[in-house]
């Protein structure tokens, strides 16, 4: 009976800890979610997003950024590339209050870089891949400081001046395979 009632304790005492350091956010990256109304994470990325449609950015959404957090960046990307890693959206400086991104649009105050597709682009390049079905990345990362990057950064700059700010990452994963 003795040991029930220390396990029952303890469950409580870790539970309560649980509670508080949520409630204060000492877990900065704990939650912090990337979502779409199109499409599910894993799933197929609607045509009307590539270069089959329109070519626009889907719409997202951004839950749980931390407390902290002075700008939001987005990489989208594609690693089934057959020369590497493509770069479809390379964004930064996103103000922290955004918890979404329309279709077709980029928020306010948020830094265009350099894209791999189009080549050398400042813009959404939508998914196009050659052959085969290929995973597209979206990832958000919070950070405590606003960069200070030239538009003509690619996405390793982006990483490579973030690095040491991270406060929280998310990713969303979408397919797309041409008809």
């Amino acid at each position: 009976m003795k040991k029930v009632l220390i396990i029952f304790l303890v469950i409580i005492c870790v539970g309560i800890a649980f509670s508080f350091a949520q409630k204060e956010n000492i877990f900065y990256n704990f939650g912090m979610q990337i979502t779409s109304p199109q499409f599910k994470n894993g799933g197929n990325i609607p045509a009307l997003y590539t270069c089959d449609g329109k070519g626009i950015n889907p719409p997202l959404v951004f839950k749980d950024v931390p407390k902290g957090t002075k700008s939001l960046a987005l990489i989208s990307d594609d690693p089934d590339a057959p020369n590497g890693t493509w770069d479809h959206w390379v964004l930064w400086n996103i103000p922290p209050e955004t918890t979404e991104i329309l279709e077709n649009s980029i928020p306010n105050g948020a830094v265009l870089g350099k894209t791999s597709w189009p080549v050398n682009a400042n813009k959404y390049g939508a998914p196009c891949p050659p052959s085969g079905s290929h995973r597209y990345f979206f990832k958000l990362y919070a950070l405590n400081t606003i960069l200070n990057l030239s538009i003509n950064s690619t996405s390793q700059d982006l990483m490579n001046a973030m690095q040491d700010y991270i406060l929280a990452e998310a990713e969303l994963m979408g397919r797309y395979q041409r008809k």
